[in-house]
């Protein structure tokens, strides 16, 4: 049996949605497995017969029944004993689609992509509020970053929320703050790059990781800064910014092992 999925996408109620390209109807008993990657534990839901129409199906899954743990997932169709990964063309990817999942508060968030051997596969990641970078400035002598605030559950309107952009040291404790702008979902904030440098004065150099944060009005925590709600995995060895100078001290933006922003001084 031939099937391929030609359109695939998690809606924001978590249920995933498939269009098949089908050379015959899906036969009564035909399962969509999906096996975590690492553990191997596997799910299963029949599928049955969605139609007697023999060049398309669609299939609709609610995941979160599912119980499925964060990870990725490969997804299989078997049939009689007998299973085969389940093919896409579907790239899987749309960034406004991603913002506007983002907008509700959530534990686990739930994605469909395209393997790099074309087959279909879920990402599952636990989904605690952060902010979202999305562009990032040296310029006049500022650290410049925008972007959007995920699953926090804010309206994205054009309420604005009191917010301070904190950078935290953590081999020395020392603290900066900024005031932020923060519009609905949308977050703007900028430093001095010259209060970074010197706001750690009994530092050598003045040398270390700066580690960014922003507490919003209405937000219980604070919310890291980072970037994951992309195609983009492992920024840290992918995404190299230019560092800026400041009385001879380097500063450079990056990226952590987990995709979170840091500021990196001196070194």
């Amino acid at each position: 049996m031939g099937v391929v999925v030609t359109d695939a996408e998690v809606t924001l109620a978590d249920v995933l949605a498939l269009r098949l390209a089908i050379d015959a109807p899906l036969e009564d008993g035909t399962e969509l497995v999906l096996r975590h990657r690492t553990t191997g534990v596997e799910r299963d839901v029949r599928l049955g017969t969605p139609g007697a129409r023999a060049r398309e199906a669609t299939v609709a899954v609610s995941l979160a029944p599912l119980e499925l743990s964060a990870g990725r997932w490969d997804a299989y169709l078997r049939r009689e004993g007998k299973r085969s990964r389940l093919r896409s063309v579907d790239p899987g990817f749309s960034l406004d689609h991603l913002d506007a999942y983002a907008l509700c508060r959530r534990t686990l968030a739930y994605r469909s992509y395209r393997t790099r051997n074309g087959f279909l596969a879920l990402k599952i990641s636990d989904a605690e509020p952060v902010a979202e970078v999305r562009s990032i400035w040296f310029r006049e002598g500022r650290f410049e970053v925008m972007g959007l605030l995920a699953y926090t559950g804010l309206e994205d309107d054009d309420s604005r929320h009191e917010a301070v952009l904190r950078l935290d040291r953590r081999q020395t404790s020392a603290r900066l703050s900024a005031t932020a702008t923060v519009q609905g979902v949308r977050f703007h904030a900028a430093v001095s790059l010259v209060d970074v440098v010197g706001a750690d004065p009994d530092a050598a150099e003045s040398s270390g990781t700066w580690e960014p944060a922003l507490e919003v009005e209405g937000v219980p925590t604070p919310l890291k800064l980072g970037s994951r709600l992309d195609d983009v995995d492992g920024k840290r060895r992918r995404l190299h910014y230019p560092s800026a100078t400041v009385d001879g001290v380097p500063i450079r933006p990056c990226y952590t092992a987990d995709d979170e922003l840091r500021i990196e001084v001196g070194g």
